[in-house]
């Protein structure tokens, strides 16, 4: 059995007993008089001029309950009423305090102190700093003669999981708060729901960065802003929410947007200019494709980061602006700090909390529920209710989770989608007719393959747009046929046989597949990797 130690604080006032102090009730000596409830150490806090009555104390204790043993700790505080004084000396006492939970069951009583003192305890129980119950001690009721005056106790347990009504409530406040990251939508994929549930626990608890990856049109933008909402309803921020895109800044603009600049700073500017780090303070900055920053940019995002202060353009002095940051990229950052265009302390600094966003096509299961909610945003948007007829929904549904449906540009596509059928619905009822006409446009949408923009677009959800840009556009166009040849064909000698059924026909080729292997490897690519990002 393990043995039970109490902590508490001297009462200067409760514990005192100059005249008759048996007939007093004195929450330290009840604390060692409970029925079938024994102390067996007592670790007694008491200031330096209050040495004659932790004496007295300790001395009754001996004869109430002979076998408790009590130490004594002297903690100088010339303000028990000063929150940073108390807090700081129980938190070192606990610090040096040697724990041993196992062998030991621990109660911190929180009846004798200042109330600051009992908020302290409080504190650090609820933290884990003291591994310990809270006990509270009350004086005697209807006392009879000669009962002591020991009193009643209770405990206080603050694993609040042991409480089932709590337990209750807090999981619908988490459930809560996971469904308003996801703006409501009962979405199905597990490995999606898992990745929102963690960002909740990172939203609510940190404040440090947070790096949203994950290909264009995955949703994280709109992540970003539903996880600025949250901290806001928690009241961790109180500032506004300010994006930037830095695909668009360029040169000595992107320096002035960022970290503002002083009047006359450069030619033309004839007034001073805040910059969006300054207007995010108190609240939250998104830089979204942070990949995109140029050195210069990059570093001063390093010092704000870790310092919140930056130097305007121009200035003399820093200014402070004190921002949570969350960062997005459709890029691999670590392959940038590998070849030196991105760098590595600022992403160490990002890479704390980093969460991929998945591809719409790798999420299937979560178009049905995302329909509903894209034909919401229409109605609030356009104030028309329009909704599906049961076949034209099941007839859109089969097609949009169907293998070779890719969704290329992921949530754009598919709010592009909805938006034209809702537009076109006739009398608000998405007819099977506005569906099948809404299929066939996405078919030559994803089917067509162009030179240009929508090659780069099929490369760059395999790629990232910067793997992409270190292919020449020659080479692009003949890349981005390789992988819709691999996606449309069932086998890697399949698609061999499409590819080079031409030097197969004057026996210039001997294995197809082999050469199709050999040439997808220049590029870090297999079949099987791009066979299965088509379905």
């Amino acid at each position: 059995m393990r043995r039970r130690v109490a902590i508490g604080i001297l009462g200067t006032t409760l514990d005192v007993g100059r005249v008759d102090r048996w007939k007093k009730w004195r929450p330290t000596v009840a604390l060692c008089q409970q029925q079938g409830f024994f102390i067996d150490r007592l670790e007694l806090i008491c200031g330096p001029n209050s040495s004659g009555l932790a004496r007295q104390v300790v001395g009754d204790i001996e004869q109430v309950s002979p076998a408790t043993v009590v130490r004594t700790h002297v903690i100088p505080m010339k303000d028990p009423w000063d929150f940073s004084e108390v807090y700081t000396g129980l938190r070192d006492f606990a610090r040096a305090y040697a724990f041993d939970p196992e062998k030991e069951d621990y109660l911190v009583n929180i009846t004798t102190g200042t109330h600051v003192a009992q908020i302290c305890w409080f504190l650090l129980t609820e933290a884990r700093f003291i591994p310990a119950r809270l006990i509270q001690l009350s004086p005697p009721r209807n006392r009879q003669e000669g009962d002591d005056y020991s009193g009643n106790h209770s405990i206080i347990d603050l694993d609040l999981s042991r409480y089932d009504a709590i337990a209750t409530r807090f999981a619908a406040e988490r459930d809560e708060a996971t469904s308003f990251l996801k703006s409501g939508i009962a979405t199905r994929s597990v490995a999606f729901n898992h990745m929102i549930d963690q960002i909740e626990k990172v939203t609510i608890r940190s404040r440090a960065p947070v790096l949203l990856t994950g290909p264009t049109g995955a949703g994280k933008s709109q992540l970003a802003k539903r996880i600025y909402e949250l901290k806001k309803a928690q009241r961790q921020v109180s500032g506004a929410f300010i994006e930037v895109n830095c695909a668009t800044l360029r040169g000595d603009q992107a320096m002035s947007t960022l970290f503002g600049h002083v009047k006359g700073a450069f030619t033309g500017a004839q007034s001073a200019r805040a910059g969006l780090m300054r207007s995010a303070d108190k609240g939250v900055l998104f830089l979204d494709e942070i990949g995109e920053l140029g050195p210069d940019e990059q570093a001063m995002c390093l010092r704000a980061i870790e310092e919140k202060r930056f130097l305007p353009v121009g200035a003399d002095e820093d200014v402070g602006s004190d921002f949570q940051l969350l960062a997005g990229t459709n890029r691999d950052l670590s392959i940038g700090v590998a070849e030196g265009r991105f760098r590595e302390d600022l992403f160490a600094r990002l890479n704390l909390w980093t969460f991929q966003l998945p591809a719409l096509k790798d999420r299937k299961e979560d178009i049905e529920p995302n329909l509903e909610f894209e034909l919401r945003r229409f109605s609030e948007r356009e104030g028309q209710n329009v909704t599906f007829n049961k076949e034209a929904r099941d007839l859109y549904v089969k097609f949009a989770v169907a293998p070779d449906s890719s969704w290329r540009a992921n949530f754009r596509d598919l709010s592009a989608s909805v938006t034209r059928m809702a537009t076109l619905a006739p009398q608000g009822r998405i007819n099977e007719e506005t569906v099948r006409d809404e299929i066939a446009r996405l078919k030559a949408q994803w089917n067509t393959a162009p030179a240009g923009s929508t090659d780069d677009a099929v490369l760059e959800d395999i790629l990232g747009a910067e793997g992409v840009s270190r292919i020449d556009l020659f080479e692009r166009t003949q890349l981005a046929a390789v992988v819709h040849a691999c996606r449309d064909s069932p086998s890697i000698s399949a698609a061999g046989r499409k590819l080079f059924s031409v030097s197969r026909l004057q026996k210039t080729s001997g294995n197809d597949a082999d050469r199709l292997r050999k040439y997808l490897h220049r590029f870090n690519l297999t079949f099987e990797a791009l066979n299965r990002s088509g379905v």
